[in-house]
């Protein structure tokens, strides 16, 4: 029997045809969005050539060893601690599967931030073609291709923009990509679950994925506290669930639409009462005494109005906006900002019925933005580029539907082809725009010092800028121009804690230990319990032999935070030079329990245990510093000086011979590695690593 044709059966509720895959079906499904991802990834690819910047990735990723692997106890420290004030469970099980694979590459995380944002402009893609099909409507087959172009259009505006740079190349902002993807998926499938219930479907089984998602949204980052409220918007446009008629608004279906929202609500509320709790223990959060309602109220009117703005030009971006005081209620900022979010919301209001989706678009925007924007101050900025992934995201697709509009009325002969050929190409130059932009903006986040001064080739008067880039040149060993960034920050910020504690801490290094002090001491008159500050003049005393008092700041900065590894190291050190070696070797003991992988605590118990004659107990120390730090010289050259006197002479030279690979510059290695070639009767070679030294001293000595 010969079979019949294939049966169309019809458009669903979305315009896609039931009972064919057409070609422009594969296309829609398949080839765009991989497009997209590709698009995507290669205008980001300059971060795969970018470091680690001093911009909080030391804090939480450098310095921290809690998050480094998946095993059962990395696992419970991520979600159990909030870490600095910062609850990302989900972000730190990332890092986790990174370090597993790139042990501390930075190329790696780049790698993995750039990957989880393409993921999120695919979600985007197929969330923007649900939303254009709900917002203009076609039940034609041909149908298919336009909307899948259109909505690839609105991923690429989304995901090119230069405000997504911070996001991606910054890698502790990948909290905010990652919220940002199952955010997407969150919508997607209350979109479903809604598409659902107007064929008389289950909705059940859509929306508990919608509350899955939404909770697993809130442990990369708390940036959609406010999606239960912003849900109410799609519910009115362009799902219209809801019309706004006057009866509506107390029957039963508002009742239900009402009760379908508390999981999001409860969901959010616990992880906003985390978040809060986390930032308030952390003291990052402004006390209202502080920062009052006006200020709060003139930060939030600021930042709906300067997203938007950075959204239509996206230039002069900035890792760092600084929050200056506020001038009061008649400066410029506050009412120039005001009358912009006033007019726009009067406008799109007056024109909600010729544009509906202007007005959805706008509010959907406020709901999700004012939680981050201000009411809860925390942080030295008035805004943040990553702050704008998810609240933005929509207006990506305000130009999309502006182009399906388009081909509807060139479909109805209503414009001219000319018209739509004009729109297409200016799309795909703006979009072309927005890719160079990104390229060139990702850039920036190469490394610290580019990064901040950057930041102060936009603004110069930020104190926050000048510390970092202070701390940027010290790390390459330009001392003298990191103290003059201290001295600038403390210029602009007078109360600026960390920017004291710094400058003492490199005049110290310096020379300059008097005028260290007074910076310390002056620390520590703003804020007590700074412990940086209280270890910094801490190590000058214990280097000056005041052992006491350098002791009570160690002690004192324990009492503020008792897990400092870095604090139990330092009172160690002071301890021994005070002679308690019990106590000092509880100190480093305690400090190992803290941070096992910590070469320098390793290293210094092992010299403690030597200098009290356990020389067993100090080469295994040694060896464990070489263990969790092969690229640590010192405890080769100590290694190398006990085989030396214990007369094992082939591996004293071996463990010389490493340190000397890994630091070939000192004296001192050479002069040892030479007695051990002496005794073995390499004569020839050990001359050459005595000339070596003598020529390191030499090219020190100063000058006659």
């Amino acid at each position: 029997m010969k079979p019949g044709p294939k049966k169309n059966l019809g458009p669903t509720p979305d315009g896609q045809i039931i009972g064919t895959i057409t070609p422009q079906a594969r296309l829609v499904r398949g080839l765009i969005p991989g497009s997209i991802a590709l698009a995507t990834f290669l205008a980001f690819l300059p971060v795969l050539q970018n470091g680690f910047v001093n911009w909080d990735d030391g804090a939480f990723l450098l310095n921290n060893p809690h998050y480094r692997g998946l095993g059962w106890q990395q696992l419970r420290w991520m979600f159990t601690t909030c870490f600095l004030g910062s609850c990302m469970p989900l972000n730190y099980v990332t890092y986790g599967l990174d370090y597993l694979i790139w042990g501390m590459n930075p190329l790696g995380y780049h790698l993995s931030s750039s990957l989880i944002h393409c993921a999120s402009a695919v979600v985007f893609y197929f969330l923007s073609l649900r939303l254009l099909r709900l917002a203009v409507p076609s039940s034609s087959a041909s149908a298919q291709l336009p909307y899948g172009l259109a909505a690839g259009v609105a991923a690429l505006l989304f995901s090119l923009h230069p405000l997504r740079v911070e996001t991606v190349a910054w890698i502790l902002g990948r909290e905010i990509a990652i919220a940002g993807f199952f955010f997407f998926l969150t919508l997607i499938c209350y979109l479903k679950a809604a598409e659902s219930e107007s064929i008389g479907q289950s909705r059940w089984g859509w929306m508990s994925a919608a509350w899955m998602f939404y909770a697993l949204s809130l442990l990369g980052k708390e940036a959609a506290l406010a999606l239960p409220f912003a849900l109410f918007v799609l519910d009115v446009y362009p799902l219209k669930r809801l019309t706004g008629t006057r009866g509506e608004w107390s029957g039963t279906k508002i009742r239900w639409i009402c009760w379908e929202k508390m999981p999001f609500l409860l969901i959010a509320l616990t992880a906003a009462l985390k978040a809060v709790l986390a930032k308030g223990q952390s003291g990052t959060i402004y006390s209202w005494e502080n920062y009052g309602l006006l200020p709060r109220l003139a930060q939030v009117l600021y930042s709906l109005a300067f997203y938007l703005w950075k959204t239509l030009a996206p230039i002069a971006l900035s890792p760092l906006y600084p929050l200056h005081p506020f001038a009061g209620p008649w400066n410029f900022s506050f009412l120039s900002s005001s009358v912009i979010v006033l007019s726009l919301t009067v406008g799109l209001f007056i024109f909600r019925r010729r544009c509906p989706g202007g007005l959805a678009a706008w509010v959907f925007y406020v709901v999700l933005l004012v939680p981050v924007s201000g009411i809860i101050a925390f942080g030295p900025y008035v805004a943040a580029d990553r702050f704008s992934y998810i609240p933005c995201a929509l207006w990506a697709v305000l130009p999309a539907a502006g182009l399906l509009w388009c081909w509807k009325l060139r479909i109805d002969g209503r414009v001219s082809g000319r018209t739509v050929v004009f729109a297409q190409l200016s799309t795909v130059m703006g979009v072309a725009a927005l890719g160079a932009l990104t390229w060139h903006q990702s850039q920036v986040w190469k490394d610290s010092e580019r990064l901040w001064r950057h930041a102060l080739s936009i603004e110069e008067a930020s104190s926050f800028a000048h510390n970092n880039l202070g701390l940027a040149l010290a790390d390459r060993g330009a001392v003298q121009e990191a103290i003059k960034e201290f001295r600038r920050a403390i210029q602009i910020d007078p109360a600026f804690v960390e920017a004291h504690t710094n400058l003492g801490n490199f005049l110290a290094q310096s020379g300059s230990r008097a005028e260290a002090i007074v910076h310390l001491r002056r620390a520590l008159q703003i804020e007590p319990g700074f412990v940086n500050a209280h270890n910094t003049l801490g190590n000058i005393l214990t280097d000056g032999g005041a052992l006491d008092e350098a002791i009570q700041h160690f002690r004192e900065a324990l009492r503020e935070d008792p897990t400092s590894a870095m604090t139990h190291y330092n009172l160690a050190r002071a301890l021994v030079k005070r002679e308690d070696f019990t106590e000092a070797t509880a100190q480093y003991h305690r400090a190992l329990e803290i941070d096992p992988r910590d070469a320098d605590i390793h290293n210094n118990l092992g010299l403690l245990f030597l200098s009290r004659g356990d020389v067993d107990q100090a080469i295994r120390e040694f060896h464990e510093a070489v263990r969790v730090n092969p690229k640590y010289a010192k405890a080769y050259f100590n290694l190398g000086k006990i085989y030396a006197q214990q007369n094992r002479l082939d591996e004293a030279v071996a463990d010389f011979q490493q340190a000397l690979q890994l630091q070939p510059e000192v004296a001192e290695i050479h002069e040892n590695l030479g007695r051990a070639l002496a005794l073995q009767g390499k004569k020839d070679k050990a001359a050459e690593h005595f000339a070596a030294a003598l020529q390191i001293l030499k090219s020190r000595r100063p000058s006659p």
